[in-house]
């Protein structure tokens, strides 16, 4: 048995921080959602039942529920109706969009490090999308190739395309986590691609034409079930208009 010397060893030994009583409120719902006491639609207990449950005010938990609301995990309806009360929710695409959009805007995350994990994400993507993608997904891909052809498309609406088309394929792939994950990256750089076409100037329209034939690579790719191909394009391009002076780096 290791024995410590109470002075000697007094110094590097702090008190523990005291956790607010909502986080205490999360832990106690976490708990119940991993060990399967909670499912998505059960509904939670009265705000004022629960703090009698958890000997805890009213307002911790109130504060507990707002909190994972914001995460995606619960759900909270006003009123008396089937859709009141507060709901074990599954929304992760919102809650991650919003986290990771914050964490982009406040420079945690190096550009290219996001790149790299879209890159990641998305050669993923185009994968499964060429051998999964139906008909209506390819569809739709092709009327977003179209509108982004559209010579009054300016450059607001051809990110919002662009990114739609991302989106899609991620979607059209299967994987749930992948695409959320697309969709919160993707989201998370809307505004600083919007401000990096704008000072692109003239530039623009050149690199939109080969953001255009980019797009058209990997959608006959995914028409010919072209996995490799798909994986392929996908990456060339988004690594090609970061290197536009952005991430020479990638």
């Amino acid at each position: 048995m290791v024995e410590f010397d109470s002075d000697e060893d007094s110094t590097s030994w702090r008190p523990v921080a005291r956790a607010r009583t909502y986080e205490l409120v999360i832990d106690r719902v976490e708990e119940q959602i991993l060990t399967g006491g909670l499912r998505v639609g059960d509904r939670l207990p009265a705000e004022r039942d629960l703090a009698k449950m958890l000997d805890v005010s009213r307002a911790a938990v109130r504060e507990a529920f707002r909190a994972l609301e914001a995460q995606g995990v619960l759900r909270m309806g006003v009123g008396t109706g089937p859709d009141s009360g507060t709901t074990v929710a599954a929304l992760p695409s919102p809650a991650l969009t919003r986290l990771l959009r914050l964490h982009v805007a406040l420079a945690n995350f190096p550009v290219a490090d996001v790149v790299r994990a879209r890159i990641m994400l998305e050669r993923e993507s185009a994968r499964r999308a060429a051998a999964r993608a139906r008909a209506e997904d390819l569809e739709r891909l092709g009327e977003l190739l179209d509108a982004m052809d559209d010579p009054d498309c300016d450059r607001q609406r051809f990110n919002d395309l662009d990114t739609e088309f991302h989106v899609r394929i991620a979607e059209a792939g299967g994987n749930r986590l992948v695409a959320d994950m697309t969709i919160a990256i993707r989201e998370s750089m809307r505004k600083p691609l919007l401000e990096v076409f704008d000072r692109l100037g003239d530039d623009w329209f050149a690199i939109a034409d080969d953001l255009r034939a980019d797009h058209r690579s990997i959608y006959r790719a995914l028409l010919d079930g072209d996995a490799d191909g798909a994986e392929s394009c996908t990456e060339a391009h988004i690594r090609s208009f970061y290197r536009h002076g952005w991430a020479d780096e990638l």
